[in-house]
């Protein structure tokens, strides 16, 4: 096996993720080590680029620029929404997440931006979408994937939708070439 992390590898890290003003938005911390094949688009493109070459115990901090992480925010995916539209037993908040169905008939998550009488803002935009992402990394190990790894890691069939521009891609690109889903965490 190779000393470094190569493209495929099964690895085992740590990470504590941080805003500009070192607030954590999320951080392996306390938890098992994040498991991933490196490489492969699982996770978003700096964090899964910066793990290539690093060896086991090796500690690095990144930046990660909007562009490599969860993209700039799209004004296509704030909408305003009759407020009728929504079920009676629902009481819009701010900061209240909806599912909305797209028309290719995937749920997707919205964030209720503002609420008036008539009216509510949603924003479809994944939360870290335009900001700047700093991550310590950990590489706790790596190692060639085994079959169950690459079984656990297979995506679902047709996860994404991808090729229709339903998760940001653009017609004939594959889900890994731009995804917007946060595949971090799974």
């Amino acid at each position: 096996m190779a000393e470094k992390v190569e493209n495929g590898n099964f690895v085992q890290v740590h990470y504590t993720g941080t805003f500009d003003d070192n607030t954590v938005f999320d951080s392996s911390d306390g938890k098992d080590p994040l498991e991933v094949l490196a490489g492969n688009g699982m996770l978003i493109k700096g964090f899964d680029e910066a793990l290539i070459g690093m060896k086991d115990g090796d500690k690095k901090e990144i930046t990660v620029e909007a562009k490599d992480a969860y993209g700039e925010p799209n004004e296509m995916l704030v909408q305003k929404i009759p407020r009728k539209e929504l079920s009676p037993e629902i009481t819009p908040e701010v900061g209240m997440v909806l599912g909305v169905k797209a028309p290719t008939g995937q749920v997707f998550p919205a964030t209720i931006k503002e609420v008036n009488d008539d009216e509510i803002l949603l924003d479809a935009n994944h939360p870290l979408a335009g900001k700047t992402l700093h991550f310590k990394l950990e590489l706790i190990s790596h190692r060639e994937p085994t079959s169950e790894d690459l079984a656990k890691f297979a995506p679902p069939p047709s996860s994404c939708g991808c090729g229709d521009g339903s998760c940001g891609s653009d017609e004939g690109e594959s889900c890994g070439d731009s995804c917007n889903h946060d595949h971090s965490h799974e």
